[in-house]
């Protein structure tokens, strides 16, 4: 796999993007930013501020991607060179200094590129339906979420015990309750999860916003924003699909202990996967062009090394 192409930027269209970036990123996050001013909390949004440790500060800032430049303008050169791992070369074009970055980054990197290239060479298992969330209160009268369940305690549990679960994710796994950990027809592990994840995985695919926040400013704006976006959306089929009432939220529930629901959530799960893996395979090409820079040909990871969640 070859390096992008490079591209360098002339202001006018660089500052032009990076406006429509930071509007973007604004609606996306706009009402966190207000639920958050007033104190107020969101059982459904929440997840990719808390869990992945998201701010929108930070989402906002575009970056234009490894491989492309930014020409100077009337006022001088892009800010970007104020940033970490940016530099200007003699012509005061700004861009990523890939040696720099993969000086601190380069095990991430190459973590990664293993991880998700490892995902998108398996078939799709679309028949998990979502149970890892009923296995998370299974024969718990204590949730994390203060809100109710749909069935009760007693009619979720039955739920779990009429299905076989069979989740891959290990950061959907570590949260099942004790007595849900041994009905899971596998055993997941952070050692494990190169061997193990999955493209239908709804959790898989909310990570690929964890791995572009990782990556930082080698991902360009709009695939930062992509990645976000889609996390943001499966996020919302994994609430209502879980045993939560979320009434209260003006959602219905994609009732999988029915064949209607479970006929829905194969279906949406199958159209994320579609949109998480053109995603991926741009992160992949990200990764890609950052290694090609350094190590040609040179892309395995040792087995030993792990990237830790981003809880």
């Amino acid at each position: 796999m070859t390096s992008l192409p490079p591209t360098i930027l002339p202001a006018t269209i660089w500052r032009g993007l990076a406006e429509a970036h930071e509007e973007r990123a604004d609606f996306l996050t706009s009402g966190h930013r207000a639920r958050k001013a007033s104190g107020e909390r969101h059982a459904i949004d929440d997840f990719l501020y808390d869990y992945y440790g998201t701010r929108p500060a930070q989402l906002r800032r575009w970056h234009p991607g490894v491989g492309t430049g930014l020409e100077p303008g009337p006022a001088g050169a892009a800010p970007h060179e104020q940033w970490r791992w940016y530099a200007a070369d003699a012509d005061g074009v700004v861009r990523l200094d890939v040696t720099a970055y993969l000086a601190d980054r380069s095990e991430s990197v190459r973590f990664i590129h293993r991880l998700l290239t490892a995902i998108a060479s398996r078939p799709a298992f679309t028949g998990c339906l979502g149970l890892h969330e009923w296995a998370m209160v299974y024969r718990q009268r204590e949730h994390r979420h203060p809100l109710p369940l749909r069935l009760g305690q007693d009619g979720t549990d039955a739920v779990v015990e009429s299905f076989q679960i069979r989740c891959t994710h290990f950061d959907a796994f570590r949260f099942f309750t004790p007595e849900a950990v041994g009905l899971n027809r596998l055993q997941p592990t952070r050692a494990t999860q190169v061997d193990l994840d999955q493209p239908g995985c709804l959790h898989a695919s909310m990570d690929c916003h964890k791995w572009a926040t990782k990556l930082g400013p080698a991902v360009p704006g709009d695939l930062a924003l992509d990645c976000f976006e889609l996390a943001r959306d499966i996020r919302l089929l994994d609430m209502r699909a879980s045993p939560y009432d979320l009434s209260s939220y003006g959602q219905s529930a994609v009732a999988i202990e029915t064949p209607e629901g479970r006929a829905e959530y194969v279906a949406r799960q199958r159209e994320f996967s579609h949109r998480a893996g053109e995603l991926r395979a741009r992160l992949i090409s990200v990764c890609a062009a950052l290694l090609d820079v350094s190590t040609p040909g040179r892309l395995a990871v040792p087995s030993a090394v792990v990237e830790s969640s981003v809880a």
